[in-house]
């Protein structure tokens, strides 16, 4: 009787300690989105067992889990793609970064939480995470059109494609305005994009334009004197995002005699966040560094 006790004293002394050695924190930047909107989601994993770790050989060494406050768990549209093997030493932490909005059904307003576990299986062992909650919230309709996509291929005696551009305002926490544009087939069914497109003070007005190549311009007031001009084509995709200072005369939107779009009024105001980027005429040589390993190690902060 002894001698099993013994036996199950040591079996749970080799298998308790590693949700102690490896620890696993979901993270997220915000915690509200739009139904659609990309879901960021970064897996934070610390390596303190005094040995190497070796992760991401099988599709099934992280896995995630999604739940709502109405039904117990969220069906999955496909598998995240977390293939990707790497050494995580020991005292360093490695973060995993995926999208989860394509591969669980998240469409309607809630209250949701994911989970994570991590194999380990060279000590047949699994880590969990705690859950990590955020809301799916709804945004308030400002504007929409229905917009032809231009045919890459040049034939034009086939039927346009047609797609939708709506803008969207939410109250992010309820103490911020954000502006959103939101690109569907006709109907709305089917999204192929939501983008946020920046914060918003609340008497903005945003001011849309669709131009000759179904590319959406807007442009808005996102702060007491300053105005963000930004152009989507009708993939979704951000092909230009500049600032303009309100000083003497506002700026607005006006076409020219070739149809073009412009911003007339204002001065523009070089930010770090425009697109394309800000290229000076001489830019200053940088150190090249190589890039980071699929697990994005560092070393662990006291």
């Amino acid at each position: 009787m002894k001698a099993f006790g013994l036996w199950l004293s040591l079996l749970a002394a080799t298998l308790s300690p590693v949700s102690a050695q490896v620890t696993v924190e979901v993270t997220q930047d915000q915690d509200q989105f739009l139904p659609g909107e990309a879901l960021p989601t970064a897996v934070r994993i610390t390596n303190r067992s005094g040995r190497d770790l070796r992760l991401g050989r099988d599709e099934d060494w992280l896995s995630f889990s999604v739940q709502a406050r109405d039904i117990q768990v969220v069906p999955k549209i496909g598998e995240v793609p977390v293939v990707g093997e790497f050494i995580l030493e020991s005292s360093k932490v490695a973060t995993k970064r995926v999208d989860l909005a394509p591969y669980f059904a998240m469409n309607r307003p809630g209250r949701y939480s994911v989970s994570v576990i991590v194999r380990i299986k060279d000590w047949n062992q699994e880590v969990s995470s705690q859950p990590r909650s955020f809301d799916i919230i709804d945004g308030a309709k400002l504007w929409e059109q229905e917009i032809g996509v231009p045919n890459a291929g040049g034939a034009t005696n086939s039927t346009p494609e047609v797609r939708k551009y709506m803008l969207q305002q939410a109250n992010y926490l309820r103490t911020q305005l954000r502006l959103y544009l939101r690109v569907t087939d006709a109907s709305g069914t089917k999204i192929f994009r939501v983008l946020p497109i920046g914060s918003m003070v609340s008497f903005s007005r945003p001011e849309p334009q669709v131009d000759k190549f179904s590319n959406l311009h807007l442009l808005y007031q996102d702060a007491a004197h300053s105005f963000n001009y930004t152009v989507v084509n009708p993939d979704g995709e951000v092909i230009i995002r500049h600032t303009y200072d309100y000083v003497d005369k506002r700026p607005r939107l006006r076409p020219d005699e070739g149809g073009k779009i412009l911003v007339v009024g204002g001065i523009r105001r070089v930010t770090a966040t425009d697109v394309p980027p800000f290229k000076p005429a001489n830019p200053a040589k940088k150190e090249a560094h190589p890039l980071p390993s699929p697990g994005e190690m560092m070393p662990m902060t006291p």
